[in-house]
């Protein structure tokens, strides 16, 4: 069993420690042949930003034994972050442990030197403060989250939730985290580079995009161009580019790459195809663009991803 841990602190908002607790904490029979050793851990006498005290025997020295620690928002971005807090997560990083961060959790992170040299995001109000107070983190406010390997940030507030539903995709498969995000009523996927913030237009620009995002997901086996796009939007391609970037954060065929990756995902799961025609289907083309891709973009190859993930015995030619 993987051991989960959530690190609470005196102060920590409410919403944040409550999106672990949603995803992590509960069995899920039927979804996933195991899911989480959830353990909530706090110091004694820790209260919440509501004022609600955590109701455990975890102490925060229990972090150095999980497998994955997730820190939620943190209570001051201005004062000091808490040392034993601090202390529990470099220990618990240094013993090998994958580290998660919501929101301003990364202020943590980055008191702990974790950070130090990665990449990484926040909350885009705070994101010049993280930078200032710690340069050698390379903050990056413009993404909903970022996967460093076994570091792992998000912007602020629904940000977390989308970057749980990240941890659960690359723990058990796109089909359990797509299960799980149907019964949590939201978006089965939104990629860590779609932008953090959207104006008013860009949700114009959106919602006059929709009609042409579904027709792409339709057609991904297709040979689809930005030219290809806009004719079928019946605008410039500069026209095209410029609200594909104020929707999405991304260009037209960054979010082609990877709706495909996510198809093919799928395919790797749930049916028994060869790498070739399912690179095919997926519009990757060949199987070899396929597995450059598909490693790229989700660390492992299509096959040991098949393994993995497929509950049926697959033909990997």
């Amino acid at each position: 069993m993987h051991t989960l841990a959530v690190a609470v602190a005196s102060g920590v908002p409410i919403f944040e420690l409550a999106i672990p607790c949603e995803v992590f904490g509960y069995e899920r029979p039927g979804l996933a042949d195991w899911w989480y050793d959830f353990r909530l851990c706090a110091a004694p006498g820790t209260r919440t930003a509501a004022g609600f005290a955590p109701d455990t025997v975890h102490g925060l020295d229990v972090l150095a034994e999980a497998d994955t620690v997730v820190v939620p928002a943190c209570a001051s971005v201005i004062d000091d972050q808490p040392a034993d807090l601090v202390e529990a997560v470099r220990a618990a990083h240094a013993g090998g442990a994958r580290i998660v961060s919501l929101c301003t959790g990364a202020f943590v992170l980055a008191a702990a030197g974790i950070l130090d040299g990665r990449p990484a995001t926040t909350h885009w109000m705070h994101a010049d403060q993280l930078s200032a107070r710690y340069p050698e983190v390379k903050v990056d406010a413009s993404v909903l989250y970022i996967d460093d390997g076994d570091v792992l940030t998000s912007a602020g507030t629904a940000a977390g939730l989308d970057l749980c539903l990240h941890v659960v995709r690359k723990d058990h498969g796109a089909t359990v985290a797509s299960a799980l995000a149907k019964r949590l009523v939201m978006p089965a996927h939104r990629p860590g580079g779609q932008a953090q913030y959207i104006d008013a237009q860009a949700v114009e620009d959106a919602d006059e995009l929709g009609p042409l995002l579904d027709w792409a997901r339709r057609h991904l086996h297709e040979p689809l161009t930005v030219g290809v796009l806009a004719r079928r939007a019946n605008v410039t391609t500069r026209t095209l580019i410029r609200r594909f970037h104020a929707a999405t954060g991304t260009t037209p065929m960054a979010w082609l790459r990877g709706i495909r990756i996510d198809r093919a995902r799928e395919l790797l799961e749930t049916t028994t195809l060869p790498v070739d025609q399912i690179a095919a289907r997926s519009g990757l083309g060949s199987a070899a663009n396929l597995r450059h891709h598909f490693t790229r973009t989700v660390g492992v190859p299509p096959t040991t991803y098949r393994r993995t993930f497929s509950a049926t015995p697959a033909n990997t030619r």
